[in-house]
């Protein structure tokens, strides 16, 4: 059984973009993807620093559209990506790549609407001085006990022992001087506390872009962060992505879905290696793949050859 699975923000780093340029049609495609995102796609994936693409308006359509380029090279066309994928799960952002992956969204409208979050998120942002710290190891219940009692929020609960916590600088600090037991914490290099209530605003403004978007019913298993679910109705995925801006991020429920589908390949597009690595202690024995560059595409090839319909479909309610 084959999985795809799109990284979240965070994963982008200078210049990841320029080798995909360089495969036939999908310099393009980012000609017209950049029209649609009111933003220069190839100079933000290219020459743009990492302060630049760290501007969460920036770096949200450049991971969709990394990863439905490369989707795009790996496949032929997205029309006929499903049929070759027994499912696809993307981590926070990495939700709209897969929806344009399993049909739900055409590329046009995954970056449309991710578009308009990036820009709400990055307003939202900058209302107020929150941010989100990752922690490492611990026990599970005392790290969650420990974010709670700082008031802040399991942003990202991403298994593997890693839980992002997000809230207020103050609350952020309280969590520093109060750590769990045997955890690590890392600030990250985020611009607010995402899938927060912090984002309400942002939230409503995904909400009114939605409801000009007509989506289809997925056309293989698509996961959901909400639970782990595998989420059968176009419909009911996209209330999902908008009210995903402002909920936590379960990767450790949808990393238990695929376990239990029985998981046997994982291919991560780019800019790939943060869901990798979790899955290496998630989903043992699996068989992964970062990525990252079109050299990738022929090793990635040979997986969906070897892993792709090993299994019958089923799975597909949410």
């Amino acid at each position: 059984m084959l999985v795809i699975v799109a990284p979240g923000q965070g994963a982008q780093a200078p210049g990841f973009l320029s080798p995909w340029l360089d495969v036939p049609g999908i310099a393009e495609r980012f000609g017209r993807w950049s029209e649609i995102a009111g933003l220069d796609l190839v100079r933000a994936g290219t020459t743009a620093d990492a302060e630049e693409i760290r501007d969460t308006a920036v770096a949200q359509p450049l991971l969709v559209s990394s990863g439905l380029a490369a989707a795009t090279a790996l496949f032929g066309e997205l029309d006929g990506a499903p049929e070759s994928i027994d499912a696809v799960a993307g981590h926070s952002v990495g939700e709209f790549t897969v929806a344009g992956i399993a049909g739900v969204l055409t590329p046009e409208d995954a970056l449309a609407l991710v578009a308009e979050r990036g820009r709400g998120m990055a307003e939202a942002a900058a209302a107020a001085d929150t941010g989100m710290t990752a922690v490492l190891g611990g026990d599970r219940e005392e790290v969650l006990a420990a974010i709670d009692a700082a008031g802040l929020t399991p942003a990202n609960d991403n298994g593997s022992g890693q839980i992002v916590a997000a809230g207020t600088t103050e609350q952020l600090a309280t969590l520093a001087d109060n750590p769990p037991h045997r955890a690590r914490l890392r600030p990250l290099s985020v611009a607010g506390a995402f899938h927060t209530h912090h984002m309400s605003p942002a939230v409503q403004r995904v909400e009114e872009a939605a409801a000009a978007t007509t989506p289809a019913d997925p056309r293989t298993r698509l996961l959901s962060n909400l639970d782990g679910a595998v989420v059968s109705n176009g419909q009911d995925y996209l209330q999902r992505l908008v009210s995903q801006v402002g909920s936590p991020v379960r990767w450790d429920a949808c990393t238990q879905t695929l376990a239990g589908l029985g998981v046997t390949a994982l291919i991560e597009l780019p800019p790939a290696g943060t869901l990798t690595g979790l899955a290496k202690r998630a989903l043992r024995g699996v068989e992964l793949l970062s990525v990252n560059t079109p050299d990738d595409l022929e090793q990635a090839k040979n997986l969906v050859k070897e892993h792709a319909g090993t299994i019958s479909p089923e799975g597909h309610e949410s």
